[in-house]
């Protein structure tokens, strides 16, 4: 056990007590409802939370990237989604190679016939089948086809070799641009009753449908309650940020994540440096709402700029920041903060009781 004041700055933190309630917390909500749950594992890339996860009852993860997805097999977990449309050779025989060697684990998503056709002429090759899911536009407009014509598509898809149609999935991020948080949850349940009403599509058109996906933390309290739902890939929730604080989602004392700091020079009175920047925050720009994240336990200080290796605070708190002394920050967003970092150390109250690798990086 290692002191947090003894610890190199900066340093990314993870509070093991508030890890593990938000855990159980999803968890217990996703079981309550009868919704499986399938946590986007992007958040952590980190095996001692995933693992945490999988004992709370996650059925699975959802992953980002083909190393994410590797990485969880050679752990020997068998059932992966993999969010991502698989274009070009490299990950077209990445998933056919996959699915060969894992028996069929791993299910990925598509949108068009365009990008499935090497999919589907290299699994035929191989005499693989491989899972898919139609993404479904519900709002958020990065991938998905519009639900007006998901049935054409699903039955193009499904009728090339090598390919399974399991169910459809959507992505309901556009909820967090609501107003306030009544206006996100009605989001979160429009988004996922559209998503059902194309399952029922698919369905009538005769096509089977067993997995019908949703996946944000700011909808989960909303899209994954829509009957007919059958799973929910929410991610961030297992650490929160300071982006999940502003939409509603958690309170500051929920978050998980923090990146630990020292001030370096407080040489222009009220705006103190500090020496961690944006390569310890990510700059991730979603809702900065004028800061590149929050101060914990310091009232009236502001995390204001960064360049790359450096912090630029504003403080009009009642007693001012001195050279060395410790703070520790929520970034704006969890999942761009982990990719910046090797390691973390996991923490209970002020010491740094394990280090963890966070795998899968890009």
């Amino acid at each position: 056990m290692i002191p947090l004041s003894a610890l190199p700055t900066p340093a990314l933190l993870v509070d093991l007590d508030r890890l593990e309630r938000n855990i159980l917390a999803m968890a217990g909500a996703m079981r309550a409802a009868g919704v499986a749950l399938r946590p986007h594992v992007k958040t952590s890339k980190c095996w001692e939370v995933a693992r945490r996860q999988l004992d709370a009852g996650a059925i699975g993860f959802t992953c980002s990237t083909a190393a994410e997805v590797a990485w969880l097999q050679s752990h020997g977990v068998a059932d992966l989604l993999w969010a991502h449309i698989p274009i070009g050779h490299r990950k077209v025989s990445f998933v056919v190679d996959a699915v060969a060697q894992h028996g069929g684990g791993l299910t990925v998503s598509l949108d068009s016939v365009e990008a499935a056709r090497p999919l589907s002429a290299a699994a035929a090759a191989a005499g693989v089948t491989v899972p898919f899911v139609l993404e479904v536009n519900t709002g958020h407009a990065r991938l998905g086809v519009e639900p007006a014509t998901a049935v054409a598509t699903a039955g193009a898809l499904a009728a090339l070799p090598g390919l399974r149609l399991r169910g459809v999935l959507t992505h309901e991020g556009h909820v967090s641009a609501a107003p306030d948080r009544p206006s996100l949850e009605r989001a979160g349940t429009a988004a996922g009753t559209l998503l059902v009403s194309v399952a029922a599509d698919l369905r009538a058109a005769g096509h089977e449908v067993e997995v019908v996906s949703v996946g944000s933390t700011p909808g989960a309290t909303s899209t994954p309650f829509v009957p007919g739902v059958t799973e929910s890939r929410a991610g961030t929730y297992v650490y929160f940020d300071a982006n999940q604080t502003r939409v509603g989602s958690c309170t500051l004392e929920q978050c998980a994540q923090t990146v630990l700091a020292r001030v370096a020079s407080v040489q222009r009175a009220g705006r103190p440096i500090i020496d961690a920047g944006s390569k310890a925050m990510s700059s991730d720009a979603i809702a900065l709402a004028g800061s590149f994240g929050l101060v914990l336990d310091r009232p009236g200080v502001t995390f204001a700029d960064a360049n790359e290796e450096h912090g630029f605070l504003l403080d009009d708190g009642p007693v001012p920041l001195a050279v060395g002394d410790l703070v520790r920050l929520v970034p704006n967003h969890a999942c761009t903060t982990t990719n910046m970092w090797s390691h973390l150390y996991a923490v209970r109250g002020d010491l740094a009781v394990e280090r963890w690798d966070i795998s899968a990086r890009y």
